[in-house]
């Protein structure tokens, strides 16, 4: 199957300012993928180019196999978007503005359009002008979720939501990749994304330095391992592969040990923490937060 977004090489600058310095990006069809990066880093440069908003400095990006520079009409019937900050027309409902977001896009399922209402607590007979941050991005969310498209591009769409909204926003995506609907989700919220994504591509200074099914990033990490022993585990610090050992008396006159550990040195540490009468044992991979702070050790993206 097609890849549903492919970008090679993409190239955007704006005065001096380079946003897009070769950007890599490959979206597979059915699959939600997260597209994390800190504000500046040329994530909503990367949407504004698939939807045909801005023109490319050099590179190639296809959209479910369309140019969306010059194929933006046609491209927009298949796919919906959601920013992190909607404007809403203010005069008309929210309802009104849901139902005319529909039509844009060849209509929406009424019975769809109904549950996510229903899920997300929307008021639909508020005024635009009168809805809150958080009730605006509802209502860009039903108008997007209830469409009949192929794709969802989504940047920082729960921006404004409490954490309980944030929470059936996740049930909802996980409803959608049941469904096949392939979700790009740009987002710093790490959490959101390790919830939800089946790959992510990690973006630094406008280029994907890291992308991959998630465990397999973690795969290449440190694991996180807490161990209490009857003594002073000897020699531990100098297995090669460890770092961050930390040793603290316990109230039970032991010892709590702290250490990250490389998978190919996790058999060495084990037999040092059992030599030293280990008690309890624990080990755990790194969260995504950890995968996304390491590459942006020493500089910050723009």
């Amino acid at each position: 199957m097609a890849a549903a977004i492919e970008i090679d090489g993409l190239v955007k600058t704006f005065g001096r300012t380079r946003a897009l310095d070769g950007l890599d990006l490959s979206v597979a069809s059915g699959e939600v993928h997260g597209f994390l990066g800190p504000n500046g880093a040329g994530k909503s440069t990367t949407i504004r180019i698939l939807l045909g908003f801005l023109r490319a400095d050099a590179g190639r990006a296809r959209l479910l196999g369309g140019d969306p520079w010059s194929e933006a009409p046609q491209l927009h019937r298949r796919l919906a978007y959601v920013p992190g900050d909607v404007s809403l027309w203010p005069n008309l409902t929210g309802g009104e503005a849901i139902e005319l977001l529909g039509r844009a896009r060849g209509g929406l399922v009424p019975s769809r359009r109904d549950r996510l209402v229903e899920m997300l607590d929307l008021d639909t007979s508020m005024k635009g002008r009168a809805y809150s941050k958080g009730n605006r991005q509802k209502v860009a969310l039903v108008a997007a979720l209830s469409s009949e498209v192929d794709l969802l591009l989504l940047d920082e769409p729960t921006s404004g939501l409490d954490p309980l909204m944030e929470r059936t926003f996740r049930e909802i995506i996980a409803e959608e990749r049941a469904a096949g609907r392939t979700v790009l989700l740009s987002s710093h919220i790490l959490s959101e994304v390790e919830a939800l994504c089946d790959r992510v591509s990690i973006i630094k200074d406008g280029r994907v330095v890291e992308t991959g099914p998630l465990e397999a990033m973690r795969h290449l990490q440190h694991l996180h391992v807490t161990a209490e022993t009857a003594r002073v585990p000897e020699d531990l610090a100098r297995i090669p592969g460890t770092e961050g050992l930390l040793v603290e008396d316990t109230a039970a006159g032991g010892h709590r040990v702290t250490l990250r550990v490389a998978p190919e040195a996790m058999s060495a540490v084990l037999a040092a923490l059992a030599a030293a009468g280990v008690s309890m044992l624990t080990s755990a991979p790194p969260t995504l937060e950890e995968l996304f702070v390491r590459h942006y050790e020493g500089g910050r993206g723009r």
